[in-house]
């Protein structure tokens, strides 16, 4: 399983490639040479969605333990670095995370929990937004991309009963049943697990229990963030020389998201994102060309944000312990 990552992305790089070597990579990267500079701008606008991400996650931890906005928008940064970057199957930036917040003085229940709702209202959010998308394209695109967009959308719609359910387990305390059960096995090695592992689901219980922090989560800071990624790809769509509506680029970002969840076990999504952008820019009209350098333009932003975002794990993780967390171990 270790090297199940490494694979997908090797084959993830050779489907890219040969993407970019069918629709004339010559076209591609005049693209984006005459984009230039622009792309770093286009790439500069990520930090808007990071900072609505920031503020929402920050938001599902009790305020008594809550750390500030600024090491809020760092975990989200470093959490994003590890989960696009690297062949951790989008998991391995939460773990990362749950380590780095309980340093800064949150109790493992708590962070744990946060983690668990911030990923189910994510992907709640993501699938409501997919629809949209998707009556989008079947209100303004032909009858061919018609067809397709109703598949998709029954797609998405058929992932709905999912979505009660992912809402609804926490009453079945999943948590503390595993732990049971892992317990079982190893002969009583990890009992005390079992204490914590019900702590967890019942802090998932009390934060899904606070209806005006989940509505406003999904309500205002994730419409917040998934704008805030669309007016990236409107931007590079313009640096690129293609005139493109606001409502085109939410689309596109918005269907980008599903196919990049989908594809978690792919790091950074690799093949799979530049096909993504090819069908979606496609159903919306957008030559191939234009929809790789538009995939192009993503790569940017990663290089730019999650590099750097990845020496700021390690130094986050060499870091000497805050003065809460020394506290919290006296």
């Amino acid at each position: 399983m270790k090297h199940l990552g490494r694979i997908a992305a090797l084959c993830g790089l050779a489907v890219a490639v040969w993407l970019v070597w069918r629709d004339h990579p010559a076209a591609v990267l005049q693209l984006l040479q005459a984009a230039g500079m622009g792309l770093v701008l286009a790439a500069l606008l990520h930090i808007l969605p990071m900072c609505a991400n920031a503020w929402d996650w920050r938001t599902l931890i009790r305020p008594a333990q809550r750390p500030s906005f600024p090491a809020m928008l760092k975990l989200v940064w470093i959490r994003e670095s590890i989960n696009g970057l690297l062949p951790v199957a989008r998991i391995g930036g939460e773990i990362v995370s749950f380590r780095l917040l309980g340093r800064a003085g949150v109790r493992p229940a708590t962070a744990a929990a946060s983690l668990v709702a911030d990923m189910q209202l994510t992907l709640i959010s993501q699938l409501i937004f997919g629809l949209i998308a998707a009556g989008y394209v079947l209100e303004h695109s032909s009858s061919d991309a018609a067809r397709l967009a109703g598949r998709l959308a029954w797609g998405i719609a058929g992932i709905a009963p999912v979505l009660v359910l992912f809402a609804l387990v926490q009453h079945a305390r999943p948590f503390e049943r595993a732990a049971h059960v892992i317990n079982r096995i190893t002969s009583g090695k990890v009992v005390d697990l079992v204490g914590k592992s019900a702590r967890v689901d019942q802090s998932v219980k009390l934060i899904w229990r606070q209806t005006g922090v989940v509505v406003r989560y999904l309500l205002i800071w994730q419409t917040l963030q998934c704008l805030g990624y669309a007016l990236e790809i409107w931007c590079a769509l313009h640096v690129l020389g293609v005139q493109a509506t606001f409502a085109q680029a939410f689309v596109i970002e918005a269907l980008i998201q599903l196919v990049s969840s989908a594809a978690f076990l792919i790091p950074g999504g690799l093949g799979v994102q530049e096909g993504g952008f090819v069908l979606i820019g496609g159903l919306l009209g957008f030559d191939a060309p234009t929809c790789l350098a538009l995939a192009g333009a993503r790569r940017v932003r990663d290089l730019l944000f999650y590099v750097p975002g990845l020496f700021a794990w390690q130094a986050a993780e060499y870091a000497l312990p805050s003065p809460r967390e020394a506290e919290s171990v006296q």
